[in-house]
């Protein structure tokens, strides 16, 4: 079967239903392609009639808005041994380096480290969470939570939609160089971010006193 063919039998609501669901868990803090699958959706608005891009923003927004909301009240029950858990269960992302970059970008920025950390990889899965554990009120974790939600999914929907309608006519087969560019930038965002994490856990390190040896 063709590849339009085929995304002409897919369903908006499966679609907005996906995209809202994968958007709102990466937003609680479960590493998952939520800007992957939000650039591909809204591609495929723009070659697919039945998908709506004024729904699918609304649904991306919904999902970033309470998938952040949720996640900054797991990160307020949970506090510190929070984070110590999901360092053990997901290394690779809640490093104690990736957990000090973020600490420190909330300490200098305050609720607009929630707001700018939506269009960062990684900061999108830590911005709820640790608004919480660092007990920030919540009125304005949730200003810079909405406003941050709608500019990046509405946003990115806007704009991704309306390139792919004026580049249709090459891209008729599937937005594939626009998922590579998705691809690329989630993979350039992320090691920016480890970098940084990386000089924060050798900062760190090195601030650290060495052990006294027990005197005999």
């Amino acid at each position: 079967m063709h590849v339009q063919e085929w995304l002409d039998t897919v369903p908006p609501a499966a679609v907005y239903a996906v995209v809202g669901l994968v958007i709102g868990l990466e937003s609680l803090g479960i590493p998952l392609p939520g800007e992957i699958i939000l650039v591909s959706a809204a591609l495929l608005s723009s070659q697919h009639a039945g998908i709506d891009p004024v729904i699918l923003g609304t649904c991306a927004t919904v999902g970033a808005v309470v998938g952040d909301s949720i996640g900054y009240a797991i990160g307020r029950r949970g506090g510190r041994p929070l984070l110590a858990w999901l360092g053990r269960k997901f290394p690779r992302h809640f490093s104690e380096g990736h957990i000090a970059t973020a600490e420190r970008s909330f300490e200098k920025w305050g609720m607009w480290a929630v707001f700018f950390g939506r269009f960062v990889a990684l900061l999108r899965i830590f911005a709820g969470p640790l608004a919480g554990v660092l007990r920030m009120p919540y009125w304005k974790f949730l200003t810079a939570n909405v406003l941050g939600g709608i500019l990046w999914a509405g946003g990115t929907t806007a704009v991704v939609h309306y390139v792919g309608i004026v580049a249709e006519s090459w891209l008729k087969r599937f937005s594939w160089l626009g998922l590579v560019a998705a691809v690329l930038i989630g993979l350039t965002s992320m090691v920016v971010l480890k970098r940084k994490a990386r000089k924060a856990t050798e900062h760190r390190q090195a601030a650290e006193p060495e052990p006294v040896p027990a005197a005999d």
